[in-house]
């Protein structure tokens, strides 16, 4: 018979032939925590195994083959909340949590309206909506799938969105009067894609992820200029970066007449985020 820590050990042992050590504990017991509904403590304890659910083996085997747990069981946390996800859309990462604070933190007025542009699960206007609960929130993005699975977590979590279908390199922003636009655009180049994990590789929708090397700024630079006539006097811009470009990112912005741009470092000391203001 076997107990519950051989079973975590035996899962460990197996997924660190493909990831690191921590990596290979932390997802052994979110496996262990989601089919058997054990905590770390269940398994100081040694708790005998009667029994194991019919998929464990199928759902270890995912994971050797490299499928991200998230996709898995179909559900990512972020700031608090568990998002539904699926191969249509990107996991939610913890450097797009520290953006959603920085908006939090920075914006306490009521009555704020807030564009989220790329959106995808909808974690980050989903977010806003709930944590600001007097702003007007909308999202756009040009993948039907991506929306589709926006509107679930919208209405899982009874976040009033609005999410519009714009290809937003061709189309207007369709919403105007707006005091904050908020984007995490395609930003990892071409050329950066030997750097990748393999899981991410070969199962997040590259449309979200990658852009060309000649241009690698063309998101926000496109964003950035339309922005202009769609934010109110004073508005602010938040994006994502890509930590390698961090300052041509902020001269993009400064170029375009954008005021107090600021480039900032998330908890791992990286560039990965510029604020900017447009003009009062």
């Amino acid at each position: 018979m076997t107990t519950l820590r051989q079973l975590y050990r035996h899962c460990v042992e197996q997924l660190e032939t493909i990831y690191d050590p921590q990596e290979a504990e932390s997802l052994s017991m979110w496996l262990l925590e989601e089919l058997l509904s054990v905590k770390r403590f269940d398994i100081l304890k040694d708790i005998e195994m009667q029994h194991l659910p019919d998929n464990f083996d199928q759902v270890l085997e995912q994971l050797l083959q490299k499928k991200p747990i998230q996709y898995i069981f179909e559900k990512a946390p972020f700031y608090g909340r568990d998002f539904y996800v699926n191969e249509n859309v990107l996991i939610p990462r913890n450097e797009t949590e520290e953006l959603v604070h920085l908006i939090i933190q920075e914006n306490k007025e009521l009555n704020l309206r807030v564009l989220d542009i790329g959106t995808g699960s909808g974690c980050i206007p989903i977010s806003l909506a709930l944590e600001i609960p007097s702003s007007k929130v909308f999202a756009l993005d040009i993948s039907e799938l991506a929306l589709e699975v926006a509107q679930r977590n919208a209405n899982t979590l009874e976040a009033n969105i609005e999410l519009h279908k714009i290809d937003i390199l061709a189309e207007d922003i369709p919403v105007r009067d707006l005091d904050i636009i908020v984007s995490n655009p395609p930003y990892v180049c071409e050329s950066e894609k030997n750097l990748m994990h393999d899981n991410v590789l070969q199962y997040e929708p590259h449309l979200a992820l990658f852009v060309t090397d000649h241009d690698p700024l063309q998101f926000y630079r496109i964003i950035a200029t339309k922005a202009k006539s769609n934010l109110k006097p004073g508005g602010k811009l938040y994006f994502e970066i890509n930590e390698a470009l961090g300052l041509a990112t902020r001269n993009l912005l400064e170029s375009l007449g954008y005021q107090d741009v600021k480039v900032l470092q998330d908890l791992n000391g990286k560039d990965r985020m510029v604020k900017a203001n447009i003009k009062s």
